[in-house]
This record gives C-alpha cells, sequence and structure tokens, in this order.
C-alpha cells in the first residue's frame, strides 16, 4: 500500500516537470516569433555625385616629327668639285648657291655652239638677200623659176640649220647649270663631306636639305575613331604636341588622314602642320599627341570608381534620399582619368564608390562622411583622354572600364 503510494506521487512529479518544459519552450517560441527574422547589416558606404557636362572625346598617341619637305641633292653629270658654298648645318633659303663644280668644258661647248649659231645665222640672211633678188629677177623674166625655186630650198634648209644651233645652245647651257648646285627648298643642311677637287657622279649624294619650319608630326588612330578623325580634319581641328623638357603645348592642324587603316595594328595614320619658328620639334623626334576628335554633349559623369564589372554588364549602386541602394545596369560611353561618362545614371543622383562589395541591392547603406587621408583625390578633369603605350593608340570611347570593382560572390 506505501510503495503504490510512491509511485504515485513519482509519476504526478514527472507529468508536472513535462508541463513546466512544455510551457516554457511554447513560450521561447512566441518570444522568437514576435521578434521576427534577423535585420541584414547596414553597409558603410562612400559616395559621389553623378553631374552633367560636357565631355571632349580625345585620343592620345605617340607621334613621330616629320618633315614636310626633305631633298636629297645629288648631281646630274659627272664633274669636280670646284667650290663648296655652305657649311653643314647651316639653313639656307631656296635657290641658294651650295656647290659650284668645275665649267671649263662647259663653258668651252656653249662657245662653241653659240659660233656655230652665228655662222648659221649669217649664211640664212645672204640666202634671204638671194631669195628676194631671184624674186625680182623672175618677175622681169630674167631668170627661170626653177633657179628661183632651188635658191628658196636652200634657204628654208638654213633656216632649219639656224633652229639647230639654237637648240644646241640651249643644250650648252643645261649642261652649264648642271656645274652649280642651288637649294631646290628653303631648310637646314645635314653634314657635308664633299670638299673642293672631289670627283662627283650622279649616284652620288652631295647634301640632304630639310624643311623645318613648318613641320609635321605623323601619329596614329585608331580605326574605332575614323568617322570622327575625318569630320575633324574636315574642319582642321586643333591638335596639341606635348615636347619632352617644354612646359607649353605647341598647337598645330590636322590636315591629313591616310587612306588605308594598317590591318595588323587596326589604326589610321594622321599628319598634323606646327609652326617651327623656334626648332621645338625636330624631325625623328618622338612627341605626344592629343586630338579633340568629337565632344559628347551635355552627359551624365560618375568616378570610374562607381562601375562595378558583373557577368550581367557594366551596373552601379544608387541611393535615394531613404539611403536605400539600388542596383542599376549603365552603359559606358567614354572614360577619361579617373571619371566616366555613362548613360542610365541621371544628373545629382548620389552612387556608391566605396564600400559596393558589401552592399546589397535594395539594401540600406550608412554613408561614411570622414575623409579618408588615404583615398586617391580624383581632379576634375576638363575633357576625355584616352591612355596608350609609346608607339600604339587606344581609344576607351563606348568600351567597359576594366579597372572598375568587382561584385564579391
Amino acid at each position: 500500500m506505501k510503495k503504490n503510494a510512491v509511485i504515485a506521487l513519482v509519476g504526478v512529479s514527472i507529468v508536472a516537470a513535462a508541463g513546466w518544459w512544455w510551457s516554457g519552450s511554447g513560450e521561447r517560441a512566441a518570444a522568437k516569433s514576435a521578434k521576427g527574422p534577423a535585420a541584414a547589416p547596414t553597409a558603410l558606404v562612400t559616395l559621389a555625385t553623378a553631374v552633367r557636362q560636357d565631355v571632349p572625346v580625345t585620343v592620345q598617341v605617340n607621334g613621330s616629327v616629320v618633315s614636310l619637305n626633305s631633298v636629297d641633292l645629288r648631281p646630274q653629270v659627272t664633274n669636280t668639285v670646284d667650290v663648296v658654298h655652305v657649311k653643314e648645318g647651316q639653313f639656307v633659303k631656296q635657290g641658294q648657291l651650295l656647290f659650284t663644280l668645275d665649267d671649263r668644258n662647259d663653258q668651252a661647248n656653249l662657245a662653241r655652239a653659240q659660233a656655230q649659231q652665228k655662222r648659221d645665222e649669217a649664211t640664212l640672211a645672204d640666202l634671204e638677200r638671194q631669195y628676194k633678188r631671184s624674186q625680182e629677177l623672175l618677175a622681169q623674166n630674167f631668170i627661170s623659176k626653177s633657179a628661183t625655186d632651188a635658191t628658196l630650198s636652200q634657204l628654208e634648209a638654213q633656216r632649219a640649220a639656224v633652229a639647230a644651233d639654237r637648240a644646241a645652245v640651249q643644250s650648252a647651257q643645261v649642261a652649264l647649270s648642271y656645274t652649280k648646285l642651288h637649294a631646290p627648298i628653303a631648310g637646314r643642311i645635314g653634314a657635308v663631306n664633299i670638299y673642293p677637287g672631289t670627283l662627283v657622279q650622279p649616284t652620288l649624294s652631295l647634301v640632304t636639305v630639310t624643311q623645318l619650319d613648318p613641320i609635321a608630326v605623323s601619329f596614329p588612330v585608331p580605326e574605332a575613331n575614323l568617322q570622327d578623325l575625318l569630320a575633324a580634319a574636315r574642319t582642321r581641328s586643333r591638335v596639341e604636341a606635348v615636347v619632352t623638357g617644354r612646359k607649353d603645348t605647341l598647337q598645330g592642324t590636322l590636315n591629313f588622314v591616310d587612306n588605308t587603316v594598317d590591318p595588323q595594328i587596326g589604326t589610321v595614320r594622321a599628319k598634323a602642320v606646327f609652326d617651327n619658328a623656334d626648332q621645338s620639334l625636330w624631325p625623328g623626334q618622338f612627341v605626344g599627341t592629343r586630338i579633340t576628335v568629337r565632344t559628347l554633349e551635355g552627359v551624365t559623369v560618375v568616378p570610374a570608381a562607381a562601375l562595378m564589372m558583373l557577368p550581367e554588364g557594366t551596373s552601379l549602386y544608387v541611393v535615394d534620399k531613404e539611403r536605400n541602394a539600388s542596383r542599376r545596369k549603365v552603359k559606358t560611353l567614354h572614360t577619361f582619368g579617373t571619371k566616366v561618362a555613362v548613360s542610365g545614371v541621371e544628373p545629382g543622383e548620389q552612387v556608391v564608390i566605396e564600400g559596393s562589395q558589401n552592399v546589397r541591392p535594395n539594401g540600406k547603406v550608412r554613408i561614411d562622411d570622414k575623409p579618408r587621408g588615404d583615398a586617391p583625390a580624383t581632379p576634375a578633369a576638363p575633357g576625355g583622354t584616352t591612355g596608350v603605350t609609346p608607339g600604339s593608340a587606344a581609344s576607351s570611347d563606348g568600351v567597359d572600364i576594366r579597372s572598375t570593382q568587382r561584385e564579391r560572390a
């Protein structure tokens, strides 16, 4: 009897403990349900404002200085140099005498030809008088007509001989002119390795005359900018040349676009003319060139750091007034410096430039207003410039940015 009472008491205790545990677990579940799901963390970001501005599409490449005219002076006859009238490195004018060859033989040939011409002219004058008298005698029937015709034949033959003499004189004068070599253009002469007494011939170069003012700069332009380049050539657009060691850029004019695109490197050769009175540009020199091929008017510009390269395309985060971040697809129009012109964002909207890897679409963000000492400054570039390597040309017009951020997986 007593044993049964103990067993009943233990059973009641077990039931009471189970009821207490079940009641506590229900309260904990209700409290957890009342709290709801765990809130997503708020990302700390840095913002920048999209602005509207005109962006010049500028192609910047390395070019080389070339002379507009360069003449390799050679003699046209085999002869001996008599006098050298210039020194190497000298600036000469067009038509200036440079070399004189030995002309004694040519002078003698000219004198001989002139003497022969005078003799034949004297004979021609005598035949003209004879023909005139024969016509008078024929009119009076003192001579036959055949005699007059013979005199006329001699007269015509002598006239031809005089014409040949005149041609011989001209030929002798031309040969004599070959003994004096003049500068065909104005410019600077190179090295002179010819001295008096040197025997020269047509295969030997005496000196090179190179025009320095004005002068040209030849540079390659990507074929993607070909149509813009042709339009710029029609308006004779301005071209800037950056010379090493010179603070100011030189201003030139685009005046030539080649008629063929190089299929190996995908560029077309262009040329600009520069005034070069101070000889800042020298033939063969490498210089940096910059040309504005067109201008994007009133486009939206954001920092390039805002762009994210995603599998579905280029995107960025836009933050509204409630600090909600939304991902938006954009199209890159042109990149210049640390900024990029895009479509898909309106001027005045706030975009994320730092911390985008922690942002989730439609999530809340916190704005970091503290200045960062290690954050690079964003210069306000007035125009767009494409970056290139020496001897090549490239343009980022219409191409996505490669140095942008990628969203974390």
